[in-house]
């Protein structure tokens, strides 16, 4: 599963690197960007949070209470979820004008094209619900790994396509045609994406079959749960629509000052993208494996079984999220070049995304720390508290990046704004463990809190290792740059990375030396 990830990530560079190569960092890169994110984030606001938090769980439950394993109940499920997304997705593709102007203040031709770019993505909303909805299913029966690697295929489409654009464009202006083949092939990959989970679902020897008998069937627990997860979702895109507001205005801003680097929303963005990999790597295919049995066990009353999966995922996760967060600081100058420094994206480019990049590196670590916690939340079946401990992050990241916006110059707001959500993270992060280690320490005071103190330690001893081996990355790759970006990332990668290595005994770095002692093991065996 991990390496269906790693793959999609890796094509997903490559998608990134191609798309600013087409594009560059400029209103027209601005453009694209709100109009591709719009699907997600009108998903998320009405659906997608939902799915992905309460689905699993129900599924687990539904299959130990009922006769049929759960089978008529996943039905009905699926079909109040199907006609929902067609609702929203035509609403939204009505609604299109609108939702750019909520998010941006574009007027002009920058807003017809990126209402165009709208319209054009819109539909992914009802193929990314779908992809969602039959994933869970999958994840449900245990079947992990379609789900890692079918967005290869979606990235593989949007390189194509992009692909063909740099072949026949000019490198000017969009016209009409070409919006609309970006557009709709970012689109197709999304809808590949979907259906090419089909075949994994035979293999599952699941089949769907609309139903609509409805009353009394137990679906109000799961929308009552649901109903939580979207009111967190609204306070995430409060929070984010901040973020796309300040982020375009401060693009506007510095394109008028004549300052070089697309230092608006695209840089952010592109930023972002490289900066959630390691997540996406490591604690998304982590906790998607974890949830239900996590979630079995809750049904079971097995609140040990809880604490130690917990517990298990804080630890193995943090043994590589660390070193990847002290990677990307150290080595962000490098690794955009080596990602995104090609066609229209320059230097100063480069230095834009670098620097946000390197704000947004320390926010990995509770990024991490947060979503596996929150998925403990959901496991058992709680969607209520989540959304209030959300609110700390939510109204830090909103009020930080307003002040960051206003008291820096328009080259540096983005990188603020980058740094405002990694600071409210470490606040979010730090309430919901303290929440949720209340929630699951035994009332037997006998009997300790399992994550909580071996965790703790556990992150404490890798924070400790984190600042000298970014230091020395940092400056190893600051030595090697003459040679390439990809050499000065290779050589700051390798002595990060010996950092750890040599300090994993004195500091008791289990989980680095967990990791490394696997990879060994597995490579005599291929041997």
């Amino acid at each position: 599963m991990a390496a269906g990830s790693v793959v999609s990530r890796a094509t997903g560079f490559l998608r990134s690197a191609v798309v600013a190569a087409a594009l560059g960092l400029g209103l027209t890169a601005d453009g694209y960007a709100v109009g591709n994110s719009v699907p997600t984030i009108v998903y998320m606001l009405l659906l997608g949070g939902a799915l992905n938090a309460v689905f699993v769980p129900e599924l687990v439950k539904a299959a130990k209470q009922h006769e049929d394993g759960g089978a008529a109940y996943t039905d009905r499920l699926l079909t109040v979820c199907v006609l929902a997304l067609l609702v929203i997705t035509g609403a939204a593709v009505w609604a299109a004008p609108a939702i750019v102007g909520a998010y941006t203040d574009y007027t002009g031709g920058q807003a017809s094209m990126t209402v165009a770019f709208a319209r054009y993505c819109l539909p992914q909303i009802f193929f990314l619900g779908l992809f969602t909805l039959l994933g869970q299913v999958l994840n449900a029966r245990g079947r992990f790994g379609a789900m890692m690697w079918t967005p290869v295929l979606n990235n593989v489409v949007v390189v194509a396509v992009f692909g063909l654009y740099l072949a026949s464009g000019d490198g000017g202006s969009l016209t009409a045609a070409e919006t609309a083949l970006l557009g709709w092939g970012t689109t197709a990959g999304i809808a590949v994406q979907a259906l090419a989970l089909v075949p994994a679902l035979r293999a599952a020897r699941f089949g769907f079959r609309p139903r609509f008998d409805w009353r009394g069937s137990g679906l109000t627990r799961p929308l009552r749960s649901a109903g939580w997860l979207v009111l967190l979702v609204l306070t995430n895109q409060a929070a984010y629509w901040v973020t796309t507001r300040l982020a375009t205005s401060a693009g506007r801003h510095a394109q008028a000052a004549g300052i070089d680097g697309g230092a608006g929303f695209s840089a952010y963005n592109n930023a972002y993208l490289l900066w959630a990999v390691p997540h996406g790597i490591v604690t998304v295919s982590l906790v998607t494996a974890l949830i239900p049995r996590m979630s079995a066990a809750a049904a079971d009353g097995d609140t040990t079984g809880v604490r130690r999966d917990l517990s298990y995922a804080l630890r193995t996760s943090s043994a590589a999220v660390v070193p990847a967060a002290c990677a990307l600081f150290a080595l962000a100058q490098p690794v955009m070049a080596l990602v995104f420094g090609y066609g229209e994206t320059d230097a100063e480019d480069i230095a834009v995304m670098a620097g946000t990049l390197m704000a947004f590196a320390p926010g990995l670590i509770a990024f991490s720390g947060q979503y596996v916690l929150s998925r403990t939340f959901y496991a058992l079946s709680d969607t209520r508290t989540p959304f209030l401990l959300n609110l700390v992050i939510a109204g830090l990241n909103a009020g930080l990046s307003v002040s960051f916006y206003a008291l820096l110059p328009a080259r540096w707001a983005v990188t603020g704004i980058a740094g405002a959500y990694s600071l409210a993270l470490f606040a979010g992060w730090a309430v919901t463990a303290s929440v949720l280690n209340r929630r699951l320490t035994p009332r037997d005071a006998r009997a300790p809190a399992l994550w909580r103190s071996a965790t703790a330690a556990a992150q404490a001893r890798l924070l400790t290792a984190a600042v000298p081996a970014a230091l020395v990355g940092h400056v190893t790759a600051h030595w090697a740059a003459p040679g390439g970006a990809a050499a000065a990332t290779a050589v700051g990668a390798v002595s990060l990375c010996a950092v750890f290595l040599l300090l994993a005994r004195p500091l008791r770095l289990a989980g680095i030396t967990s990791l490394v002692g696997g990879a060994a093991t597995r490579i005599r065996r291929r041997h």
